[in-house]
């Protein structure tokens, strides 16, 4: 496939999209604090390919991640390996974006199906997680991920909605729920740009300083041909 060397911003993202947003343009104090490695550079278009290619569930989608360069004072990091709400890795993640909020003051998690498969979000600040929410369609599974507070967001569309802007996981299964479930499958790119940058809102006039990298996250796979 032959890819354009166009490097203006565009927007990023896939079906099934999976990123962390730090308020800073250390890009490599980010890689550093999450353990990447193993870098090559990439221009926005590159970086459009590997995530629609890894968001389809291609080979290399766990052992590498797109690291943006600095895009209106923040870094991005995409890839299915930065999911929030996934079984096996969540206690990392939300290890490593308390250790991102230690250094940089915040570090946010986020997952969005864009086909209406759901929103995940982590909000960590000064060194603890703050919010963790996911709404994915799997009742049992996604209250097991629930930590902190409710985000002034969240409170806010319940109370359009006509909700309780606290409440316990118990109702998620009733019926005056329903409405805050599919609202809340909706939710993450919103409440990512609310509280700073969503990929998916990405323009060719977004500040942008720097180079994005192609980075491995130490996952093995099969073929390892992920450069």
């Amino acid at each position: 496939m032959q890819i354009s060397t166009d490097d203006h911003p565009l927007p990023l993202s896939t079906c099934w999209l999976f990123w962390i947003a730090v308020p800073t343009g250390d890009q490599e104090g980010v890689m550093a604090t999450l353990g990447l490695t193993r870098s090559r550079s990439v221009t926005f278009a590159e970086a459009a390919a590997v995530i629609e290619d890894d968001g389809h569930g291609g080979t290399d989608g766990l052992a590498r991640v797109y690291v943006s360069p600095e895009l209106d004072g923040w870094t991005l990091v995409i890839g299915p390996w930065c999911d929030p709400c996934d079984d096996e890795t969540s206690d990392e993640m939300l290890r490593l974006c308390a250790d991102l909020s230690s250094r940089y003051g915040q570090a946010q998690a986020y997952y969005y199906g864009e086909q209406g498969d759901g929103s995940a979000w982590l909000i960590a600040e000064e060194g603890a997680v703050v919010r963790r929410y996911c709404e994915t369609g799997v009742p049992d599974e996604d209250a097991l991920f629930t930590l902190g507070q409710p985000l002034p967001l969240e409170r806010s569309r319940r109370g359009e909605l006509g909700l309780s802007p606290i409440w316990d996981e118990s109702t998620r299964g009733s019926e005056a729920e329903d409405e805050w479930k599919w609202c809340g499958h909706e939710m993450a790119p919103e409440i990512a740009v609310t509280l700073g940058i969503s990929p998916r809102g990405l323009t060719p006039q977004t500040p942008v300083r720097g180079t994005g990298l192609l980075a491995h996250t130490g996952v093995s796979t099969e073929e390892g041909s992920w450069m």
